[in-house]
């Protein structure tokens, strides 16, 4: 399957039966997999008329207890953002799928990582946060799907799974595993209709003084419980790296030949891949950092999740970045000879 077929059909197998989205590249394989699809079991696919519509679509049907999705790519994610912080504000669960593209403005369809910032500071207004996971295959594409709707039902918030062009558009063998069933909070908040119980209330606006400051204060209890309990990484040869890459998505597997290409010639270069862009898994990192000279950053945007980086690291070693932008991938020779170049100067700093 493709990335974008394997995401949709693991919402399907995630218990998802309400997907509202509205079309443009190159996500579009995932509101065409569910216009097919959810008639076949039962569920609900709306074409929205905006992506205005379709988030608030999501709200609504979230707010009644169901699980619910949407995706779209960048600047279609850029018009949901309203709608997100109002769900995140009304506490309600949601799983939001960009598919990234060049920008900014309309930009091009290739594969980009520019939506970074977007994704892991709310997006929207307000404070706020959302969980992002970040696939780097079409198997993670299935599987943080599946996850997404568990973790948005756990916290009651908003998750976003972001992906890239390619990984949304890439072929490759995909299972869905049979998964025991997660225990998860009774969603006792929805309105399913107050009849023999007290009514419940979801909103996000708050008009007596200090309300909203007391909810606030709540939201951001519940994040720290989130950076404590939900950071996600995978890490390849970092035991001994004296160089670190630090990369997510296409640029994480780009990186990964990079390793291969720089073990086989006695270079020790490791790699860590964030899976949870918030919470980022900071304290590993700097963990990491202790051990290290130095840390590449490769991203496909002008540099974004390398702040990230350096928060993270706090000075302990130089943090240096390959980005590409608008489409562009760099090469696995490129992020080698890079990484090398770097080992190199800090080798020389130290003789």
């Amino acid at each position: 399957m493709t990335g974008n077929e394997a995401a949709a059909e693991a919402a399907i197998v995630a218990g998802c039966r309400f997907y509202y989205g509205y079309p443009i590249t190159p996500q579009n394989e995932i509101p065409a997999y569910m216009s097919r699809r959810m008639p076949e079991v039962g569920g609900t696919f709306v074409q929205a008329e905006s992506e205005l519509a379709a988030i608030n679509m999501v709200y609504g049907t979230s707010a009644a207890g169901k699980r619910v999705m949407t995706s779209s790519s960048s600047p279609g994610i850029s018009l949901k953002q309203e709608g997100i912080s109002y769900i995140a504000g009304s506490e309600l669960p949601a799983v939001i799928l960009n598919v990234q593209r060049g920008g900014p403005g309309l930009g091009d369809i290739r594969t980009s990582q520019a939506d970074y910032f977007q994704a892991t500071r709310g997006g929207g207004h307000g404070d706020y946060r959302t969980i992002v996971l970040a696939p780097d295959s079409v198997q993670e594409m299935a599987d943080l799907t599946r996850d997404a709707f568990d973790l948005a039902d756990k916290y009651r918030t908003p998750v976003i799974v972001l992906a890239d062009a390619r990984i949304g558009q890439m072929m490759e063998p995909v299972e869905f595993k049979k998964r025991p069933k997660p225990e998860l909070p009774p969603k006792d908040w929805a309105l399913t209709g107050a009849k023999g119980r007290p009514r419940n209330i979801v909103k996000s606006f708050y008009w007596i003084e200090g309300d909203l400051e007391k909810f606030n204060l709540h939201l951001q209890k519940k994040y720290r419980k989130i950076e404590e309990k939900e950071p996600r990484w995978e890490e390849i040869e970092t035991e001994d790296a004296e160089i670190m890459v630090a990369a997510y998505g296409t640029a994480a597997r780009i990186s990964k030949e990079a390793l291969r290409l720089g073990r086989e010639k006695g270079a020790r270069i490791g790699l860590f891949r964030p899976i949870t862009l918030w919470p980022f898994p900071r304290a590993r990192l700097a963990q990491l950092a202790e051990t290290t000279r130095g840390v590449l950053v490769v991203e496909l945007s002008a540099g974004q999740m390398v702040e990230d980086v350096r928060l993270s690291i706090e000075g302990k070693v130089p943090v240096d970045f390959l980005g590409r932008l608008g489409g562009a991938v760099p090469t696995s020779t490129e992020i080698l000879e890079k990484a090398e170049n770097i080992l190199q100067e800090t080798m020389e700093k130290v003789g």
